[in-house]
Formats: C-alpha cells, sequence, structure tokens
C-alpha cells in the first residue's frame, strides 16, 4: 500500500530494482502466512478464514487478499528505470487501493469472526487501527528497501522518511490505546490481566522504543541498513505479540468464543 501510493503520486526514487526488491520482500512476507495455513499451523491454522484442505473452497476475504496480487504483479512488470512512467503510477495507485480494501475487508471479517456480538463502535475502530499499523510497519520496511539500494540522498529525502515514520509511531500509538481502553472497557477479563502483561510492556519496546531509537540514529548518518533491518524485524514481532494479546481481548468479550 505505501509502495503503490509513493509510486501513485511520483515521489519514489526512480529505478527498476527500488520497485522490484519491495514487491518481492512483500510476496515472501504474504506466503509466509499462506504456507503456515497449509501446513495448518498451530498460530495461523487459516488464511482469512480459508482453511486450506481438498475440497475447500477460498472465502470471499482470501479471495480479495489474493486478488491483491494482481496489481503488485502488474507494478513489477511495468517498472522501469524512470517510475513516473503513467502505467507504473496507475498500477501503483491500483495497488494502493486494492490493499487498502484488503485491510479494511478482512479486518472487520476476522473481528466478527472472533466476536460476533461486537457492538459497532468498537468494530468501526478496528480498521482505523490495522490501516495505521499497516502503514507504520510496511513503511519500515519499505525504508530497509529504500536505505539498502543504491540512491543518491538526493533523491532519497532520509530526513523526510524519518520524520514521517516517527509520526506515524506517534499516530499508531495514539489510535492503539483507544482501541485497547475500547477493548478492555467490554471484556470480561479483569482490566489488570490483560493490561499489566509482560508481553505489552515487551510488545510496546519492540514496536515503538527500538525502531524509533534506531530512526533517530539513522537520522546522524549511522549504520543505515543496520538499523533499518532492526527497526523493521523489531516492530514485526512486536506487533505479533500485540495482535496476540487483542485476540485475547476480543475473546472475552461477551459471545466471543
Amino acid at each position: 500500500m505505501v509502495l503503490g501510493l509513493a509510486l501513485a503520486i511520483g515521489v519514489y526514487p526512480d529505478g527498476r530494482g527500488d520497485v522490484l526488491v519491495p514487491v518481492t520482500l512483500g510476496g515472501v512476507l504474504v506466503a509466509v502466512g499462506l504456507l503456515a495455513a497449509c501446513v495448518h499451523s498451530r498460530w495461523m491454522p487459516h488464511w482469512h478464514g480459508w482453511v486450506i484442505a481438498k475440497g475447500s473452497w477460498p472465502t470471499r476475504d482470501a479471495l480479495i487478499a489474493l486478488a491483491c496480487a494482481l496489481p503488485a504483479l502488474a507494478v513489477a512488470g511495468l517498472a522501469r528505470g524512470d517510475n513516473t512512467f503513467w502505467a507504473t503510477r496507475l498500477s501503483g495507485a491500483a495497488m494502493a487501493l486494492c490493499s487498502l480494501c484488503s485491510l479494511i475487508v478482512t479486518t472487520y471479517a476476522a473481528a466478527w469472526r472472533q466476536a460476533p456480538d461486537m457492538d459497532h463502535q468498537l468494530a468501526t475502530q478496528l480498521p482505523l487501527s490495522r490501516v495505521v499499523s499497516a502503514t507504520y510497519g510496511g513503511g519500515l520496511w519499505l525504508w530497509l528497501c529504500t536505505a539498502g539500494q543504491d540512491t543518491d540522498e538526493r533523491s532519497l529525502h532520509p530526513v523526510a522518511w524519518i520524520t514521517g515514520l516517527l509520526v506515524l509511531a506517534l499516530l499508531r500509538g495514539l489510535v492503539e490505546n483507544l482501541r485497547w481502553q475500547a477493548a478492555l472497557q467490554r471484556s470480561a477479563m479483569p482490566p489488570g490481566r490483560l493490561e499489566l502483561q509482560p508481553k505489552r510492556y515487551l510488545a510496546a519496546v519492540l514496536v515503538y522504543a527500538i525502531p524509533c531509537s534506531s530512526l533517530l540514529l539513522m537520522s546522524m548518518d549511522a549504520a543505515w541498513l543496520v538499523l533499518a533491518s532492526l527497526a523493521a524485524v523489531s516492530c514485526t514481532l512486536g506487533m505479533a505479540i500485540e495482535l496476540s494479546l487483542y485476540d485475547e481481548a476480543l475473546a472475552a468479550l461477551p459471545g466471543g468464543p
């Protein structure tokens, strides 16, 4: 979504490799989840509600997620040395819109599967939270791909990237806090059981402290690639921990499994 938006508005650095690397990385990350669902792993027994087995059919959410691969393939095929090519920008816009739609639709579906009696106010907060989280986490991965390329610093605008990611971290913290408070108010569990878990503090360190510290150090021209890798991987692990804890909170809602 972030890559598609950057291509659509014409601010992404030129270079075919600069486009293919993040598209490939995104495909690998998606494939990991799909493969885990294929082998029915404990941490991901289904993929967007689709229990992958002989004779089973993809759910609507899984089909929507799979359809997002089509604009990504178009971006990969149309990427040229000059990313201002009109077809590349158009396919980038399509990839951004499809990714946004997939995030919203699959977030709603996952929430209703876990808590069918969830009230409307809580349900409307979930897509916003997921989109902000995806923009922050995806921005860190895209920054890793961009910082690792042999790109002219004048076209990279590192200060703008770093400032934007720090602002996204702040925005995500505010949105996530509102989402957690809404879930805890409706949960049947004692608030302290979820609020004071050591995993929540660990997740906060991984999602905010380590990536933001890495971004600030990068602003001093220190080891960009190492710090960008640390920020992206740390954020992903922290978000995974947060998601497992939030799933536990949803399961404790009235009507949850």
